[in-house]
């Protein structure tokens, strides 16, 4: 095990180098069939050569190779331990080594073994099909939108918005975990106000992507009347401030489902206000707690271009897939 991981790291770096930055990145766009796939790898907290992270790389791998998806999001907590660099180059290599194109948002626990947040960055930014961005003037790191083409390759058709939720925070007098903050939201709304203009005034189909749930997803849970599908074993471990990504998105009209993880033993859906929050499935394996019925999985979301709706499901171990969701089609149910 030992030897094949530095074989990887080698590889890995090899590629980037040759690459450089000449290479183009891959464009993100519906196939023939109109169809458009995304797996959400979450909390992995890979140490690297730790043998309790060897079901988090079986995992991903039994994934990828059942679900062959054209876009996979790592959505927090990629690392658990030192040394970070080789740790986060573990914890990526299954979708490198396969050429699939990807991206990754930090989460809280990202940054606490020796290496901020930007330097984290610096060590993937040149990884072949990696897709992870930054946007300079605003909070946090991995803040960023990747446009999804239509099948013809001819016009933006669906949006991702990815966010930086932050770790813990920066005020003395709140206690708890950090919040996407103000200035972050300002950005998300001029991007989604863009995105509509050119598309004639019709808001895009448009999916969120970061690590800690909102406040949201607590009210969303326990509304009786409302839809819910999935399992919960905690309360939400959200930030203590609600900052109003939730409300500017049903303004937007165009963020049909937001997707995060950070709470190891959540997986479910739930609808408020038309939008679905949802939980990845917990990737990783037993450097943390994680004792979910039916152990460690992935989330994946299909998209249909053309469409305001989406599948969702989970996918576990030897091909067991469970809690298949249709946007807005079971919401009646």
């Amino acid at each position: 095990m030992r030897i094949f991981f530095r074989l990887m790291i080698v590889a890995a770096l090899a590629a980037a180098n040759y690459l450089g930055a000449a290479a183009q990145e891959p464009v993100l766009k519906f196939n023939q069939d109109k169809k458009f796939k995304i797996v959400q790898f979450t909390d992995t907290h890979v140490i690297y050569e730790d043998k309790r992270c060897n079901e988090a790389m079986e995992r991903m791998n039994e994934v990828l190779d059942a679900e062959k998806p054209d876009f996979v999001i790592y959505t927090g907590d990629l690392i658990f331990g030192r040394p970070a660099k080789e740790s986060l180059l573990q914890a990526v290599e299954p979708v490198v080594s396969r050429g699939i194109p990807f991206g990754v948002t930090w989460g809280n626990h990202d940054d606490e073994e020796l290496l901020t947040r930007q330097e984290l960055f610096d060590v993937i930014k040149d990884l072949p099909n990696n897709l992870t961005g930054t946007t300079e003037g605003i909070t946090g790191v991995t803040n960023y939108v990747l446009p999804v083409k239509s099948s013809d390759g001819d016009k933006d058709a669906c949006v991702l918005y990815v966010f930086d939720s932050n770790s813990y925070s920066p005020m003395e007098e709140v206690d708890g975990y950090g919040w996407i903050k103000y200035d972050q939201i300002g950005w998300y709304k001029e991007q989604s106000a863009a995105f509509t203009e050119a598309n004639r005034g019709n808001p895009l189909p448009a999916m969120a992507f970061f690590h800690i749930p909102l406040p949201e997803y607590h009210e969303a849970a326990l509304n009786e009347d409302g839809f819910f599908l999935g399992t919960r074993k905690e309360k939400p471990c959200s930030p203590p401030v609600n900052s109003g990504l939730a409300l500017a998105m049903v303004e937007a009209r165009d963020v049909m489902a937001v997707s995060v993880g950070h709470d190891h033993v959540n997986d479910y859906v739930a609808d408020w206000r038309n939008i679905m929050l949802c939980y990845g499935r917990y990737t990783g394996g037993s450097t943390v707690y994680n004792d979910i019925p039916g152990g460690n999985g992935a989330r994946v979301f299909e998209l249909t271009e053309g469409e305001r709706s989406f599948r969702t499901w989970i996918r576990l171990k030897d091909g067991q897939v469970t809690n298949q969701f249709n946007y807005p089609a079971d919401l009646g149910r």
